[in-house]
Protein backbone atom coordinates (compact mmCIF):
# COMPACT_ATOMS: atom_id res chain seq x y z
CA UNK A 1 0.00 0.00 0.00
CA UNK A 2 1.60 3.19 -0.82
CA UNK A 3 2.01 5.77 1.82
CA UNK A 4 -0.85 8.34 3.24
CA UNK A 5 0.82 11.26 1.36
CA UNK A 6 0.85 9.29 -2.05
CA UNK A 7 -2.98 8.29 -0.95
CA UNK A 8 -4.05 11.73 -0.70
CA UNK A 9 -2.41 13.53 -3.43
CA UNK A 10 -3.33 10.76 -5.98
CA UNK A 11 -6.60 10.27 -4.35
CA UNK A 12 -7.44 14.47 -5.36
CA UNK A 13 -6.84 14.38 -9.03
CA UNK A 14 -8.44 10.35 -8.77
CA UNK A 15 -11.69 11.82 -6.94
CA UNK A 16 -12.01 15.02 -9.54
CA UNK A 17 -11.89 11.96 -12.19
CA UNK A 18 -13.94 9.57 -10.93
CA UNK A 19 -16.79 12.49 -9.06
CA UNK A 20 -16.97 14.13 -13.09
CA UNK A 21 -17.51 10.77 -14.69
CA UNK A 22 -19.82 10.04 -11.85
CA UNK A 23 -22.06 12.77 -12.54
CA UNK A 24 -22.00 12.58 -16.51
CA UNK A 25 -22.97 9.00 -15.75
CA UNK A 26 -26.41 10.54 -13.26
CA UNK A 27 -27.40 11.93 -16.36
CA UNK A 28 -28.59 15.50 -16.99
CA UNK A 29 -31.37 16.01 -14.65
CA UNK A 30 -29.24 16.16 -11.55
CA UNK A 31 -26.71 18.64 -13.17
CA UNK A 32 -29.35 20.88 -14.40
CA UNK A 33 -31.01 21.44 -11.30
CA UNK A 34 -28.12 21.61 -9.00
CA UNK A 35 -26.70 24.26 -11.04
CA UNK A 36 -26.90 27.64 -9.88
CA UNK A 37 -28.55 26.85 -6.64
CA UNK A 38 -26.26 29.02 -3.80
CA UNK A 39 -26.43 27.95 -0.40
CA UNK A 40 -24.40 30.16 1.61
CA UNK A 41 -21.94 29.12 4.60
CA UNK A 42 -21.67 30.05 7.88
CA UNK A 43 -19.10 29.87 10.43
CA UNK A 44 -20.70 27.11 12.06
CA UNK A 45 -20.49 25.53 8.41
CA UNK A 46 -16.90 26.37 8.17
CA UNK A 47 -15.88 25.46 11.60
CA UNK A 48 -17.42 21.36 10.77
CA UNK A 49 -15.53 21.41 7.64
CA UNK A 50 -12.27 21.73 9.44
CA UNK A 51 -13.00 18.98 11.71
CA UNK A 52 -14.27 16.83 9.03
CA UNK A 53 -11.18 17.07 7.18
CA UNK A 54 -9.05 16.30 10.36
CA UNK A 55 -11.08 13.14 11.10
CA UNK A 56 -10.69 12.05 7.62
CA UNK A 57 -6.59 12.53 7.61
CA UNK A 58 -6.96 10.17 10.98
CA UNK A 59 -8.62 7.77 9.11
CA UNK A 60 -6.20 7.45 6.82
CA UNK A 61 -3.04 7.86 8.81
CA UNK A 62 -4.84 4.57 11.03
CA UNK A 63 -4.86 2.90 7.57
CA UNK A 64 -1.42 3.86 6.15
CA UNK A 65 1.92 2.16 7.31
CA UNK A 66 3.37 1.88 10.90
CA UNK A 67 -0.78 2.48 11.39
CA UNK A 68 -2.60 0.79 13.89
CA UNK A 69 -2.63 -3.10 12.98
CA UNK A 70 -6.43 -3.37 13.83
CA UNK A 71 -7.95 -0.84 11.25
CA UNK A 72 -5.51 -1.92 8.97
CA UNK A 73 -7.19 -5.15 8.78
CA UNK A 74 -10.83 -4.34 8.64
CA UNK A 75 -12.86 -4.93 5.43
CA UNK A 76 -16.46 -3.50 4.75
CA UNK A 77 -17.61 -6.64 5.34
CA UNK A 78 -15.77 -7.13 8.62
CA UNK A 79 -17.13 -3.35 9.86
CA UNK A 80 -20.64 -4.26 8.88
CA UNK A 81 -21.71 -5.64 11.96
CA UNK A 82 -20.32 -1.93 13.86
CA UNK A 83 -22.42 -0.12 11.07
CA UNK A 84 -25.31 -1.65 12.43
CA UNK A 85 -24.26 -1.46 15.85
CA UNK A 86 -23.84 2.27 16.14
CA UNK A 87 -26.50 3.17 14.30
CA UNK A 88 -28.50 1.49 17.43
CA UNK A 89 -26.82 2.87 19.77
CA UNK A 90 -27.43 6.61 17.91
CA UNK A 91 -31.21 5.52 18.79
CA UNK A 92 -30.47 4.47 22.33
CA UNK A 93 -28.43 7.69 23.18
CA UNK A 94 -31.71 9.94 21.13
CA UNK A 95 -34.48 8.00 23.31
CA UNK A 96 -32.12 8.84 26.74
CA UNK A 97 -32.29 12.40 25.94
CA UNK A 98 -28.47 12.80 26.96
CA UNK A 99 -26.89 15.34 24.44
CA UNK A 100 -23.48 14.80 25.16
CA UNK A 101 -23.73 10.95 24.73
CA UNK A 102 -26.03 11.65 21.61
CA UNK A 103 -22.90 14.13 19.94
CA UNK A 104 -20.58 11.01 20.64
CA UNK A 105 -22.60 8.19 19.38
CA UNK A 106 -23.23 10.32 16.10
CA UNK A 107 -19.70 11.19 15.81
CA UNK A 108 -19.21 7.45 16.16
CA UNK A 109 -21.75 6.73 13.29
CA UNK A 110 -19.76 9.26 10.97
CA UNK A 111 -16.88 7.17 11.75
CA UNK A 112 -17.96 4.53 10.35
CA UNK A 113 -19.22 6.29 7.08
CA UNK A 114 -15.61 7.62 6.70
CA UNK A 115 -13.93 4.46 7.46
CA UNK A 116 -15.81 2.80 4.62
CA UNK A 117 -15.05 5.56 2.70
CA UNK A 118 -10.93 5.02 2.89
CA UNK A 119 -11.17 1.44 2.50
CA UNK A 120 -13.00 2.22 -1.37
CA UNK A 121 -10.49 4.56 -2.17
CA UNK A 122 -8.02 2.42 -1.56
CA UNK A 123 -9.48 0.30 -3.85
CA UNK A 124 -10.40 3.17 -6.71
CA UNK A 125 -13.83 2.59 -5.97
CA UNK A 126 -15.03 6.10 -4.67
CA UNK A 127 -13.94 8.65 -2.38
CA UNK A 128 -15.40 10.26 0.63
CA UNK A 129 -16.10 13.41 -1.86
CA UNK A 130 -18.13 11.52 -4.15
CA UNK A 131 -20.36 10.45 -0.84
CA UNK A 132 -20.40 13.95 0.03
CA UNK A 133 -21.00 15.18 -3.21
CA UNK A 134 -23.58 12.58 -4.30
CA UNK A 135 -25.70 12.94 -1.39
CA UNK A 136 -25.57 17.10 -1.69
CA UNK A 137 -26.78 16.33 -5.55
CA UNK A 138 -29.20 14.16 -4.70
CA UNK A 139 -31.10 16.42 -1.70
CA UNK A 140 -30.89 19.56 -4.22
CA UNK A 141 -32.53 17.26 -7.28
CA UNK A 142 -35.24 15.89 -4.69
CA UNK A 143 -35.94 19.01 -3.25
CA UNK A 144 -37.47 21.06 -6.11
CA UNK A 145 -39.85 23.18 -4.25
CA UNK A 146 -36.79 24.77 -2.45
CA UNK A 147 -34.19 24.95 -5.55
CA UNK A 148 -36.87 24.51 -8.30
CA UNK A 149 -40.03 25.65 -9.25
CA UNK A 150 -42.28 23.10 -8.34
CA UNK A 151 -44.68 24.22 -6.13
CA UNK A 152 -45.30 21.63 -2.52
CA UNK A 153 -48.19 23.00 -0.52
CA UNK A 154 -47.63 20.54 2.84
CA UNK A 155 -45.38 18.01 3.72
CA UNK A 156 -47.90 15.40 2.09
CA UNK A 157 -46.86 16.74 -1.38
CA UNK A 158 -43.29 16.34 -0.63
CA UNK A 159 -43.14 12.72 -0.08
CA UNK A 160 -45.41 12.63 -2.61
CA UNK A 161 -42.73 13.73 -5.17
CA UNK A 162 -39.91 12.35 -3.20
CA UNK A 163 -41.06 9.18 -3.94
CA UNK A 164 -41.71 10.18 -7.97
CA UNK A 165 -38.39 11.96 -8.19
CA UNK A 166 -36.77 8.50 -6.34
CA UNK A 167 -38.55 6.14 -9.20
CA UNK A 168 -37.66 8.21 -12.18
CA UNK A 169 -33.92 7.67 -10.65
CA UNK A 170 -34.62 4.48 -10.59
CA UNK A 171 -35.39 4.03 -14.01
CA UNK A 172 -32.87 6.04 -15.13
CA UNK A 173 -30.32 4.16 -13.94
CA UNK A 174 -32.37 1.15 -15.24
CA UNK A 175 -31.79 2.45 -18.27
CA UNK A 176 -27.82 3.09 -17.72
CA UNK A 177 -27.08 0.05 -17.57
CA UNK A 178 -28.45 -1.12 -20.71
CA UNK A 179 -31.38 -2.88 -19.44
CA UNK A 180 -33.69 -1.33 -21.59
CA UNK A 181 -37.67 -1.73 -21.06
CA UNK A 182 -39.12 -3.37 -23.27
CA UNK A 183 -43.21 -2.47 -24.21
CA UNK A 184 -45.61 -3.26 -22.02
CA UNK A 185 -42.78 -3.93 -19.31
CA UNK A 186 -44.02 -1.83 -16.42
CA UNK A 187 -41.54 1.46 -14.82
CA UNK A 188 -39.51 0.79 -11.95
CA UNK A 189 -41.20 0.49 -8.76
CA UNK A 190 -41.17 2.97 -6.20
CA UNK A 191 -41.07 -0.47 -3.89
CA UNK A 192 -38.03 -1.40 -5.56
CA UNK A 193 -35.10 0.71 -3.12
CA UNK A 194 -36.42 -0.83 -0.15
CA UNK A 195 -33.83 -3.50 0.73
CA UNK A 196 -34.67 -6.56 1.79
CA UNK A 197 -31.75 -6.83 3.71
CA UNK A 198 -34.10 -4.79 6.44
CA UNK A 199 -35.67 -6.45 9.49
CA UNK A 200 -39.14 -7.75 8.16
CA UNK A 201 -40.64 -5.04 10.64
CA UNK A 202 -39.11 -2.08 9.04
CA UNK A 203 -38.78 -3.64 5.41
CA UNK A 204 -42.98 -3.74 6.24
CA UNK A 205 -42.70 -0.10 7.30
CA UNK A 206 -40.64 0.65 4.18
CA UNK A 207 -43.11 -0.56 1.53
CA UNK A 208 -46.64 0.28 3.49
CA UNK A 209 -44.71 4.09 3.89
CA UNK A 210 -43.76 4.38 0.58
CA UNK A 211 -47.05 2.64 -0.75
CA UNK A 212 -49.07 5.45 1.01
CA UNK A 213 -47.03 8.50 -0.38
CA UNK A 214 -48.49 7.43 -4.03
CA UNK A 215 -52.13 7.17 -2.46
CA UNK A 216 -52.25 3.23 -1.67
CA UNK A 217 -53.71 3.25 1.76
CA UNK A 218 -56.66 2.55 3.94
CA UNK A 219 -58.98 5.14 4.40
CA UNK A 220 -59.19 5.11 8.23
CA UNK A 221 -57.55 3.70 11.58
CA UNK A 222 -60.69 1.46 12.03
CA UNK A 223 -60.47 0.00 8.81
CA UNK A 224 -56.38 -1.65 9.99
CA UNK A 225 -57.94 -2.73 13.15
CA UNK A 226 -61.27 -4.45 11.06
CA UNK A 227 -58.26 -6.74 8.85
CA UNK A 228 -56.27 -7.10 11.88
CA UNK A 229 -59.06 -9.21 14.02
CA UNK A 230 -59.64 -10.79 10.46
CA UNK A 231 -56.14 -11.69 10.42
CA UNK A 232 -56.67 -12.66 14.10
CA UNK A 233 -59.41 -14.68 13.43
CA UNK A 234 -57.59 -16.97 10.25
CA UNK A 235 -55.37 -17.63 12.53
CA UNK A 236 -57.72 -18.84 15.16
CA UNK A 237 -59.35 -21.00 12.60
CA UNK A 238 -55.68 -23.21 12.26
CA UNK A 239 -55.87 -23.87 15.91
CA UNK A 240 -57.11 -27.75 16.91
CA UNK A 241 -58.78 -26.21 19.67
CA UNK A 242 -60.55 -22.68 19.88
CA UNK A 243 -59.28 -20.00 21.91
CA UNK A 244 -60.12 -19.58 25.38
CA UNK A 245 -59.17 -22.79 26.51
CA UNK A 246 -56.46 -22.87 29.62
CA UNK A 247 -53.02 -23.10 28.27
CA UNK A 248 -53.05 -27.27 29.02
CA UNK A 249 -55.87 -27.56 26.59
CA UNK A 250 -53.67 -25.69 23.56
CA UNK A 251 -52.33 -27.41 20.64
CA UNK A 252 -49.90 -26.38 18.24
CA UNK A 253 -50.92 -26.06 14.55
CA UNK A 254 -49.97 -30.08 12.77
CA UNK A 255 -47.11 -30.22 10.80
CA UNK A 256 -49.00 -29.70 7.88
CA UNK A 257 -50.75 -26.51 8.79
CA UNK A 258 -47.19 -24.93 10.09
CA UNK A 259 -46.76 -23.21 6.67
CA UNK A 260 -50.34 -21.38 6.35
CA UNK A 261 -49.69 -20.68 10.15
CA UNK A 262 -46.51 -18.84 9.52
CA UNK A 263 -48.14 -16.96 6.70
CA UNK A 264 -51.18 -16.37 8.56
CA UNK A 265 -48.88 -14.90 11.91
CA UNK A 266 -47.13 -12.64 8.77
CA UNK A 267 -50.40 -11.12 7.73
CA UNK A 268 -50.90 -10.60 11.45
CA UNK A 269 -47.93 -8.77 11.98
CA UNK A 270 -48.23 -7.07 8.55
CA UNK A 271 -51.51 -5.43 9.48
CA UNK A 272 -50.00 -4.76 13.14
CA UNK A 273 -47.14 -2.08 11.20
CA UNK A 274 -49.73 -0.59 9.41
CA UNK A 275 -51.59 0.30 12.61
CA UNK A 276 -48.07 1.47 13.54
CA UNK A 277 -47.79 3.26 10.53
CA UNK A 278 -51.20 5.24 10.33
CA UNK A 279 -50.83 6.34 13.83
CA UNK A 280 -47.19 7.87 13.16
CA UNK A 281 -45.14 5.69 14.96
CA UNK A 282 -42.04 3.83 14.23
CA UNK A 283 -42.97 -0.10 14.71
CA UNK A 284 -39.41 -0.91 14.38
CA UNK A 285 -38.69 1.50 17.59
CA UNK A 286 -41.92 0.65 19.93
CA UNK A 287 -41.01 -2.84 19.19
CA UNK A 288 -37.73 -2.13 20.48
CA UNK A 289 -38.89 -0.50 23.65
CA UNK A 290 -41.24 -2.94 24.39
CA UNK A 291 -38.54 -5.51 24.46
CA UNK A 292 -36.70 -3.70 26.48
CA UNK A 293 -40.11 -3.28 28.92
CA UNK A 294 -40.17 -6.91 29.15
CA UNK A 295 -36.14 -7.19 30.03
CA UNK A 296 -36.96 -4.37 32.49
CA UNK A 297 -40.06 -5.69 34.29
CA UNK A 298 -38.81 -9.94 34.00
CA UNK A 299 -35.16 -8.69 35.59
CA UNK A 300 -37.45 -7.06 38.41
CA UNK A 301 -39.27 -10.44 38.98
CA UNK A 302 -36.76 -12.45 39.25
CA UNK A 303 -34.63 -10.01 41.96
CA UNK A 304 -38.10 -10.13 43.82
CA UNK A 305 -37.97 -14.05 43.78
CA UNK A 306 -34.19 -13.67 45.14
CA UNK A 307 -35.27 -11.59 47.60
CA UNK A 308 -37.89 -14.22 48.81
CA UNK A 309 -34.91 -16.60 48.90
CA UNK A 310 -36.52 -18.47 45.93
CA UNK A 311 -35.31 -19.01 41.91
CA UNK A 312 -38.05 -17.44 39.84
CA UNK A 313 -38.59 -20.48 37.48
CA UNK A 314 -39.75 -22.55 40.72
CA UNK A 315 -42.48 -20.34 41.65
CA UNK A 316 -46.03 -21.17 40.77
CA UNK A 317 -47.63 -19.74 38.09
CA UNK A 318 -50.10 -17.60 40.33
CA UNK A 319 -47.27 -16.10 41.98
CA UNK A 320 -44.97 -15.22 38.95
CA UNK A 321 -48.56 -13.93 37.74
CA UNK A 322 -48.30 -11.62 41.00
CA UNK A 323 -44.74 -10.52 40.38
CA UNK A 324 -45.83 -9.53 36.88
CA UNK A 325 -48.26 -7.35 38.26
CA UNK A 326 -46.52 -5.90 40.90
CA UNK A 327 -43.54 -5.13 38.32
CA UNK A 328 -46.41 -3.26 35.92
CA UNK A 329 -47.30 -1.21 38.99
CA UNK A 330 -43.81 -0.02 39.84
CA UNK A 331 -43.35 1.09 36.83
CA UNK A 332 -46.66 2.84 36.10
CA UNK A 333 -45.60 4.95 39.67
CA UNK A 334 -47.47 3.20 42.34
CA UNK A 335 -44.73 1.77 43.76
CA UNK A 336 -46.70 2.19 47.50
CA UNK A 337 -49.23 0.00 46.24
CA UNK A 338 -47.11 -1.94 44.51
CA UNK A 339 -45.18 -2.51 48.04
CA UNK A 340 -48.69 -3.28 50.17
CA UNK A 341 -49.49 -5.66 47.39
CA UNK A 342 -46.20 -7.45 48.06
CA UNK A 343 -46.45 -7.37 51.31
CA UNK A 344 -49.71 -9.66 51.50
CA UNK A 345 -48.53 -11.61 48.57
CA UNK A 346 -45.59 -12.30 51.20
CA UNK A 347 -47.92 -13.42 53.97
CA UNK A 348 -49.28 -16.34 51.93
Amino acid sequence: MPPRTTIASKSRAKSKAQSSSRLRSKGRAGRSESAGVRILSSGRDKLAGKWFEKLVALQARLRAPKGCPWDREQTHESLRKFLIEETYEVLDAMEKGDSREFSSELGDLLLQIIFHSILAEETGRFTISDVIESVHTKMVRRHPHVFGKVKAKNSADVLKNWEQIKAEERAESHAEEGKAQGAGEPTASILAGVPRSLPAVLEAYQLTRRASHVGFDWDKLSDIFDKFDEEKRELEALLPNPPGFDASAQEAPSAAAIPRAEEEVGDLLFAAVNIARFLGVDPELALKKANRKFKRRFGNMEAAAASEGRRFAELPRERKEELWNLAKLAEDGGESKARKIAKVANTR
